[in-house]
C-alpha cells in the first residue's frame, strides 16, 4: 500500500478510530448496558475508600461498630465485584460483535472491488489488514475504551474526593497531575507513526509469507527452501526491529508517569503524616485520601498505557479506512438495463481501446472490433501478450475500456449489473481455481442450486465422475488448497464440470485442455463440443489443433485483429496464422 499524502496524516492518529462509532451504534442496547456497568462499578470503586474511612476510625474504637463497619465495606466490594463483572461481560461481547461486523463489511467492501485494485495489491497484504489491523481493534473496544473511560471517570472522581478529603492535600497532589499528563501527550505522536510502521512491516511479513506457501510446489521444486527462509527471516527481523522501536517508545512513556505519579503520592503521604501525628487529620481520613490517591495515580498510569495502546490502534484502523475508501471503478448504474430473456449471446466489441492501469503506455487492446453472432464459436489465437485474455476480461466487465463499447445482446454491458452480466458467462480459465473444499461444493460452485444428480451429470460430462468416485470420500472427499490433491488433469476437469453445471449462453474457454493428456483431452474436447453447441463461445487456444473445428479463427497481435477466417482460409492467406501453424503442425 502506497504511504498517504501528508494531508491525510492525521487520520493515522486517535482520530480514526471514529471511524468504529457507526459499528458500535450497531449494538445500542449492548453500548446502554455497558455505560449503565460502567457507571455502577465507578461509584462503587469511588465508595469504598469512604467505607473504609469508616472501618478504620469507628471500626477499631468500639465494639459495637466493628460488624456494621466491616459489613459496609463488605457489602461495597460484593457491589463493586458484580458491577465489574458486568461491564467485562457487556463490553467484551460489544468489542466481539463490532469487530465481526467490521471484518464482515471489508471482506464484503474488498471481494467487490474491480481487477485494477488487486493488480495494485498483494492478497497477502490485505488478509493481514483482515485479520491483524482487526484484531487490534478488538482490544480496542472489548478492552482498552472500556478501561480509557473508566479511567478518565476515575480520574475525575478521585480528584473531587481528594478535594473534599482534604483541600490542602488535593492541591498537592494537583500539581504532579499536568506533570503526569505531559509525556503522553509528548510521547503520543511518535507512537502513532511507529505503531503504523510496526503494522506495516507485520503485513508485509504475512504477504511474503503468503506468497511463498501459495508457491510451495515451485519453492520446492527450485530447493529455494533456504532462500524462502532468508527472505522470511529478514522481514521477521524489520518487523522486530520496528516493534522495538515502538516498546522502547511505549515503556518509556509508562516509565515516566509512573515515575511522577508515585513520587507525587510520595510526597502528599509525607504532608499528611505528619497533618496525622499532630492531630489535624484522622487517621481514616488519611487512608481515605491515600487511597483515592492511588485510585488516582493508578487511573493516570492506565490512561498513559491505553493512550498507547490506542494510538497503535488507530494505526490499524487508519489502514482499514484506507481500504474502505477504495472505490471499484466497475461501477453498477443506479438503475441498470436487463439483458433480452433467454439471452441469445451477441456480441459485439465496437473499437474497443484498452491500457491497463499498471501498463499505461502499452495497449492491451487497440481499436478492436469483432461481431459474435448468436451461437457462433470463435477461436482467438496469436502470440502471447497479443490480447487474447484481455478480451474475455473486457466481456466479463474486470475492466471498461477507455474508449469503443461493448454490446450484449445489443445493450451496453457498461449499463448491466456486472453480477447479473457474469450470471449468463461460463469461463473455464487455463489456471482454475480449486477451493480447499470437497469435489462437489467445488463443481457447485458454477450454480449454487444444483442438485446432485445435475452435478454428477456435468461431472460425467467432463470425464470427472470416474476419478471423484475413486477418491475415498468421493464427491464429499477434500481437495486440499488450490487442489493440491489433484493432478493438473483433474483439476482443469473440476473447472470444466464447473462450467457445464453453470449452463450459461456464453463461454469462455481460455486453454481449457490445455493441462490434460490426449486420452482425457479427446473425451473432454467431445464434451466441450456438446456443450458449445447452441451457445455463443470465445475460445482461446495456442494449439491450433483445438480449434480446427472453430466457426471462425481470429489472428491477434499488439492488441489488434490481424486476420480472421476459416484454418483453411488463413492458411491461404499466410501471414502470421500460416507461420504459427507451420511451426506447431511441423511439430
Amino acid at each position: 500500500m502506497s504511504a498517504a499524502p501528508e494531508s491525510e496524516k492525521p487520520k493515522s492518529r486517535i482520530g480514526s478510530l471514529n471511524a468504529l462509532w457507526p459499528f458500535v451504534m450497531r449494538h445500542k442496547a449492548l453500548f446502554v448496558a455497558w455505560l449503565l456497568a460502567l457507571a455502577a462499578s465507578s461509584i462503587t470503586t469511588l465508595t469504598l475508600p469512604l467505607a473504609v474511612r469508616q472501618m478504620i476510625d469507628h471500626g477499631f474504637s468500639s465494639s459495637d461498630n466493628i460488624d456494621a463497619s466491616f459489613f459496609l465495606v463488605l457489602l461495597v466490594a460484593i457491589a463493586l465485584a458484580l458491577a465489574t463483572a458486568a461491564r467485562f461481560f457487556t463490553v467484551s461481547l460489544l468489542g466481539e460483535r463490532v469487530v465481526a461486523d467490521l471484518r464482515m463489511q471489508l471482506y464484503s467492501h474488498l471481494i467487490g472491488l474491480g481487477q485494477s485494485f488487486f493488480e495494485r495489491n498483494r492478497s497477502g497484504e490485505l488478509v493481514s489488514r483482515l485479520a491483524a489491523d482487526t484484531e487490534l481493534l478488538r482490544s480496542v473496544v472489548g478492552s482498552s475504551m472500556s478501561v480509557a473511560l473508566r479511567s478518565g471517570v476515575m480520574m475525575l472522581g478521585s480528584i473531587v474526593m481528594l478535594m473534599v478529603t482534604s483541600p490542602r492535600l488535593a492541591a498537592y497532589t494537583l500539581i504532579g497531575i499536568p506533570l503526569c499528563v505531559l509525556p503522553i501527550i509528548i510521547g503520543s505522536r511518535r507512537l502513532s507513526k511507529i505503531a503504523r510502521q510496526s503494522q506495516d512491516r507485520v503485513a508485509d511479513a504475512n504477504a511474503l509469507a503468503s506468497e511463498a506457501l501459495g508457491a510451495v510446489r515451485t519453492v520446492q521444486a527450485h530447493a529455494r527452501e533456504p532462500y524462502e527462509r532468508g527472505r522470511f527471516a529478514d522481514a521477521v527481523a524489520t518487523t522486530i526491529a520496528t516493534a522495538r522501536r515502538r516498546i522502547t517508545m511505549h515503556a518509556t512513556v509508562t516509565a515516566t508517569t509512573i515515575t511522577l505519579v508515585f513520587g507525587s503520592i510520595v510526597l502528599v503521604l509525607w504532608s499528611g503524616a505528619h497533618d496525622v501525628v499532630n492531630g489535624t487529620l484522622s487517621a481514616g481520613t488519611l487512608g481515605q485520601f491515600v487511597l483515592y490517591a492511588f485510585l488516582g495515580a493508578g487511573s493516570v498510569g492506565t490512561l498513559a498505557e491505553t493512550w498507547n495502546e490506542l494510538q497503535k490502534a488507530a494505526g490499524g484502523m487508519s489502514r482499514i479506512s484506507e481500504l474502505l475508501d477504495e472505490r471499484t471503478d466497475i461501477t453498477t448504474p443506479a438503475q441498470p438495463a436487463e439483458l433480452p430473456q433467454p439471452v441469445r449471446g451477441e456480441l459485439h466489441f465496437d473499437q474497443v481501446a484498452f491500457h491497463y492501469p499498471s501498463r499505461p503506455d502499452a495497449a492491451a487492446l487497440e481499436d478492436f472490433t469483432l461481431h459474435v453472432s448468436p451461437g457462433e464459436t470463435v477461436a482467438l489465437v496469436g502470440p502471447s501478450g497479443a490480447g487474447k485474455s484481455t478480451v474475455l476480461a473486457m466481456l466479463l466487465r474486470f475492466h471498461d475500456p477507455q474508449s469503443g463499447s461493448i454490446s450484449v445482446d445489443g445493450v451496453d454491458i457498461r449499463t448491466l449489473d456486472p453480477s447479473a452480466l457474469r450470471e449468463s458467462i461460463a469461463l473455464v480459465p487455463q489456471h482454475p481455481t480449486i477451493f480447499a473444499a470437497s469435489a462437489r461444493d467445488n463443481i457447485r460452485y458454477g450454480r449454487l442450486e444444483a442438485s446432485d444428480a445435475e452435478l454428477e451429470a456435468a461431472a460425467g460430462s467432463a470425464e470427472a465422475h470416474e476419478f471423484i468416485t475413486a477418491l475415498p470420500n468421493g464427491y464429499d472427499e477434500q481437495l486440499g488448497e488450490r487442489g493440491a490433491r489433484l493432478s493438473g488433469g483433474q483439476q482443469q476437469r473440476i473447472a470444466i464440470a464447473r462450467a457445464l453445471l453453470k449452463d450459461a449462453p456464453i463461454l469462455l474457454l481460455d486453454e481449457a485442455t490445455s493441462a490434460l493428456d490426449a486420452q482425457s483431452e479427446r473425451a473432454v474436447q467431445q464434451a466441450l463440443e456438446n456443450l458449445m453447441a447452441g451457445r455463443t463461445t470465445l475460445v482461446i487456444a495456442h494449439r491450433l489443433a483445438t480449434v480446427l473445428k472453430a466457426d471462425r479463427i481470429v489472428v491477434m497481435d499488439h492488441g489488434r485483429i490481424v486476420a480472421q477466417g476459416t484454418h483453411t482460409e488463413l492458411l491461404a492467406q499466410g501471414g502470421l496464422y500460416a507461420d504459427l501453424a507451420k511451426l506447431q503442425f511441423l511439430d
